[in-house]
This record gives structure tokens, sequence and C-alpha cells, in this order.
């Protein structure tokens, strides 16, 4: 009997998917009710973030230690950092095409008078990277600040590596308070379902009939070069580069993209990615413990796709001639953007605002940008974190670590 309930019981995959409909339900039919659930909803994302500082610290550390020694840690690391330069590479390719296909911006001169307020952003990729080392490792967890605690976690992490058996039960501690995380991320997201609905109820209220020709181009544009990346890029790298199935991939890979979505926040899907990678894809924690939440901050397909398709953008909006050479530059900058997006507060916005000083553009369309990021949010951040765990998986299996077992078998909710 204990086992044929256990059968017909929902999977989290199926729970979330029935709370985003229950969601829309209720924001399309009962607005006032939105109201009433929406701090069951805010009460998910401060659950979500409360995981992320303890969680990205004991995982990243526990992940080290279990590299075995150094070698093997830049073994992988290299191949990530490798992983994420030419998929963004991609990705703004992609944007830069879909751009030119569509003509998006040609004609378009409304929306673009309130260019006084807009105020120009200093921002140095070299002072940027600098801030990634903290002077103050409390001050960083306290505001969450999670490239500082990345670099600290991985000092941390290659000193227990290189002391070995000397702090053995150091590493213990570590491992076993990361396996105490994973644990409490489960009993946060048995919670999801309430949350998601309580979320996606809100967000249907929220939306604004208030766009326009190109701008709605843009925002189409954006969606299909995310679909083509998802649908197209990201199988064809499994399958060229690993020869794992990614029609087994993507279904197993439900929930975290179904938070990514919903929550359009990769921090707060990041505890689903790293319990997915473990339980349902096989790879070792000492792979994914380390490589998702370093792709969580600076892995951004989604946001070097916004790039390419920005640059075009303003090109036609300004009447600028696209030229191959301007095209590679529109590339290059793509993927130094979004990777140096890593840890900037309002990164869309900000980048957006570097994007257009480097390439000698005026600033008037940020308010527009600005007015469509809510909409393009979604896509961008989806691609963000199935990159990662794209990318960990293709690794995990080259270097003959992932356990195919676990990664073709079937899924049990």
């Amino acid at each position: 009997m204990k086992q044929e309930a256990k059968k017909h019981k929902l999977g989290l995959g199926s729970q979330i998917l029935i709370g985003i409909l229950v969601g829309l339900a209720i924001g399309f039919f009962s607005p006032s009710f939105t109201q009433t659930i929406a701090p069951l909803g805010n009460i998910f994302l401060r659950m979500l973030k409360m995981l992320i500082v303890p969680l990205v610290f004991f995982s990243i550390i526990s992940g080290i230690c279990k590299m075995g020694d150094v070698k093997q840690l830049l073994t992988v690391g290299l191949r990530f950092v490798v992983y994420i330069i030419v998929t963004s590479g991609i990705a703004a390719t992609v944007g830069a095409i879909f751009g030119i296909i569509s003509g998006v911006g040609k004609g378009t001169t409304e929306f673009l008078g309130d260019a006084s307020k807009v105020k120009a952003v200093s921002y140095s990729f070299i002072d940027n990277v600098v801030s990634w080392f903290p002077e103050n490792i409390v001050q960083a967890m306290v505001k969450q600040d999670m490239l500082q605690i990345i670099v600290f976690a991985i000092f941390i992490g290659c000193a227990l590596l290189t002391l070995g058996k000397e702090v053995d039960i150091l590493i213990k501690g570590f491992d076993q308070c990361s396996k105490l995380m994973l644990k409490i991320t489960d009993f946060v997201m048995a919670f999801s379902p309430v949350g998601i609905a309580a979320l996606m109820a809100k967000l249907v209220n929220s939306i604004s009939g208030a766009t326009v020709k190109d701008v709605i181009t843009f925002i189409i544009m954006d969606y299909v070069a995310a679909i083509v990346v998802l649908v197209v890029m990201y199988p064809l790298l499994l399958k060229l580069l690993s020869g794992l199935s990614p029609l087994t991939f993507f279904k197993k890979i439900t929930e975290p993209m179904l938070v990514a979505i919903t929550t359009t926040s990769s921090a707060a899907t990041l505890p689903v990615s790293l319990k997915t990678a473990g339980t349902k894809l096989g790879i070792p924690e000492n792979v994914y413990g380390f490589t998702l939440p370093l792709g969580n901050t600076c892995g951004m397909n989604g946001f070097a796709i916004f790039i390419g398709l920005c640059c075009i953008f303003c090109s036609n909006v300004y009447g600028v001639e696209i030229t191959f050479s301007k095209l590679v530059l529109y590339v290059f900058l793509g993927i130094i953007l979004s990777v140096g997006a890593a840890g900037v507060k309002g990164a869309g916005i900000v980048m957006s605002t570097v994007l257009l000083e480097a390439i000698g553009m005026p600033l008037t369309v940020i308010p527009i940008f600005a007015a469509i990021w809510p909409a393009i949010d979604p896509p961008h951040t989806l691609l963000n974190n199935v990159s990662d765990i794209v990318g960990t998986s293709i690794i995990a299996k080259r270097l003959g670590l992932i356990d195919e077992n676990v990664y073709n078998s079937e899924i049990v909710d």
C-alpha cells in the first residue's frame, strides 16, 4: 500500500507546474485575492535567499575538498571558464543575428525623450575584478556579496585541500554542513508550489500593455534567440562534447528551469540546481559544488543574448552602419560584459549603460531597457542557469566522473 501511494504521489516538478497554473488563474480571475496571498510568495523568496550564503559557502569548500588535489581543481575550473567564454560568445552572436534579421529598432524615435534623467555609470572591468576580493568576509556575508564569498570559500577549500589529513576533522565538518544545507533546501522547496503560485498571481497583475512596435519586436526577438540557444545550442553541446542524451537532461532539470522562470533569480535557483545535479544527473559534489556557484555569478548567457540584440537595436535607432568589424566588437563586448557584470547591482541597466558608452552611442534608450527588463528577465535567468548545468554535465562526463546509471535512470517522484 505504501509503495502504491508513493507511486501516485506528485513529484515536485508536477507540483510546481500546478502552482504556476493556479497562480495564473488567481491573477486573471481574482486580482483582489492576489494581494491576500502575496506574502506567501515573499516568504518563499526570503527562504530561498536565506539559503544562498551558507549553501554556496559550504558547497564550494566541500566540493573543492573532494577534488583530491589542486591539479584536479585547476582542471575543472579552467574547463568551466573556457565553457563560459565560448557559450557567451555564441549567445551574443545569436542575439545579434536575430536583431539583424528582424531589423529591430529601425525608424524608432518615440520614448527617447528622457535622456536627461539617465546618468552615466562609471565602470571599470579591472576595478570590478579587484572588488571580487573581500577586505572583510563578515561584511561580505552580511551584504550577500556572492563573488567575495565565493573567492573566500575557494581560498579556504584550496588551503584545506593542500593541508590534507592534517585538517581531516575540518574537512568532514564542512562536508556535513554542505549536506545539512541541502536538507534544509528540501524543506524550503516543499513550500515552492505555494510560493510560486503567489508569485505568478502577482506577475500577471503587474504586466502592463503599454509597449510599442519595435519594443515588442525587441522582446520577441530576445525570446526567439533564447529559445534557439536553449533547444539548439545546449543540446548540440551536450551531444557533441559529452555524448549525453539531451532529452534525458532536460527531463531531469525541470525543477530548476521552472524555479528560474518564475523567480527570475539565479541565486534563488541555485539551491535547486545543486540538488538536481547531484541526485538526478549523477554529478559528484566535487564538480557541481564548485562549478554551479561560480557559474551562478559569472555565466550569463541570457545577458549575452541581450547585449548582441541591444547593439543591433541601438545601431538601427541611431542610424549607425552595422559592419563586420562592429559585429566582432559587439560579440566581444557580449563576452566581457556578461562575465564582467558579476557582482554589479542592477546589472542589466548598469551594464547596458556601460555598453552604450563603449560603442559610443547616446544613453537615451536606457529608459526603454529599464521598462522592458521585467519582461525579458525570465528567459535570461533560465538560460543563465541551464547553461551552468550543461557545462557542469559536460565537464563531469569528459573527466569520467558522472554516474551514468543515475543520469539515465527513470525519474522517481
